[in-house]
């Protein structure tokens, strides 16, 4: 039975629908894995600048980012495990923005789950109406969180039955550090508070009727391995990999679990602008682009042997 948490978290039960499938987000990751051997995550980040000719029409923003996220979803559709629009790309564009990402939203096949990545914060009543918008009005399937402000502010998400949420842990950028390697003072001593957040949430996934994972980044496979020694079987959403350069190998040997599942391996920019300079080909690029990320885990993954992974 999940915590007392008051009203807020009580009010958003009202508001929210059943989910259309009775699986929860987990489930839906792993089904998605399993139909398409992968463990890719392609991130839904339009830029309009670096947009190919044949989708830009001018005038009209909604239009050019949904026919460019269309042709994205079409060329890697069998090929993921998960897609993630970020807010920012969309919000940039104001209200138009918004009416894309509902309509990009509604484009993916509904056995692919699908990560408002929005990095949400804030008080209980402020966080059961972003809770609200984000699954019951965009019917997203997991939404990532901050989780600064604490257990109760997160209620509101945590609450929903088989909703994901996906926590800030160790992030992937190069600032990261600057907060998440403080050292905060636990029962036992000393650690790093991205490893205290990590205990955390382990704690609460078996508290919560949600399904919660967490963020680390593959430019980090050190804490990484931290983190998957204190979350065994929680989804790990691993950006980093592509752009920022992060170590593939090292991370998936770190963040695998006991199955060589268990993480969503993202990447947008490398995949989805792939072809930017190719009109003619673009979404042939782009296919190729995921399909060889595709390949490149699951190559990285079953060299490692299994008495690795056996162990966690």
């Amino acid at each position: 039975m999940a915590p007392q948490v008051g009203a807020a978290t009580a009010s958003i039960d009202a508001v929210l629908p059943m989910r259309e499938s009775a699986l929860s987000f987990q489930q839906q990751l792993l089904n998605a894995a399993d139909a398409n051997d992968s463990l890719l995550c392609v991130g839904l980040d339009p830029d309009l600048k670096r947009f190919p000719a044949s989708v830009r029409h001018e005038g009209d923003v909604a239009r050019t980012i949904v026919d460019f996220n269309t042709a994205i979803v079409e060329a890697t559709h069998d090929l993921v495990s998960a897609y993630k629009p970020n807010l920012g790309f969309y919000l940039a564009h104001g209200v138009p923005g918004l009416i894309a990402l509902e309509a990009t939203r509604k484009v993916i096949p509904p056995s692919i789950p699908v990560i408002l990545d929005a990095k949400i914060g804030d008080i209980d009543s402020t966080a059961a109406a972003y809770a609200a918008g984000v699954f019951a009005t965009w019917g997203f399937d997991a939404v990532t969180v901050n989780p600064y402000l604490g257990e109760d502010a997160l209620a509101p998400f945590l609450s929903q039955a088989g909703r994901g949420v996906i926590v800030l842990c160790k992030t992937s950028n190069r600032g990261s550090g600057e907060f998440q390697d403080q050292t905060t003072t636990t029962g036992s001593g000393g650690q790093p508070l991205f490893l205290t957040v990590a205990e955390h949430v382990a704690a609460w996934s078996q508290r919560w009727p949600a399904s919660l994972g967490l963020v680390v980044g593959a430019t980090f496979p050190d804490q990484l391995a931290a983190v998957r020694e204190r979350c065994s079987d929680l989804p790990i959403l691993l950006p980093g990999v592509g752009t920022q350069a992060g170590d593939l190998p090292a991370s998936l040997k770190a963040g695998l679990d006991a199955r060589g599942r268990g993480v969503m391996v993202s990447s947008s920019r490398s995949i989805i602008y792939a072809g930017a300079e190719q009109e003619n080909t673009w979404r042939q690029a782009v296919r190729s682009a995921a399909r060889t990320l595709r390949d490149e885990i699951n190559t990285a993954r079953r060299s490692l042997s299994n008495s690795s992974l056996r162990t966690r």
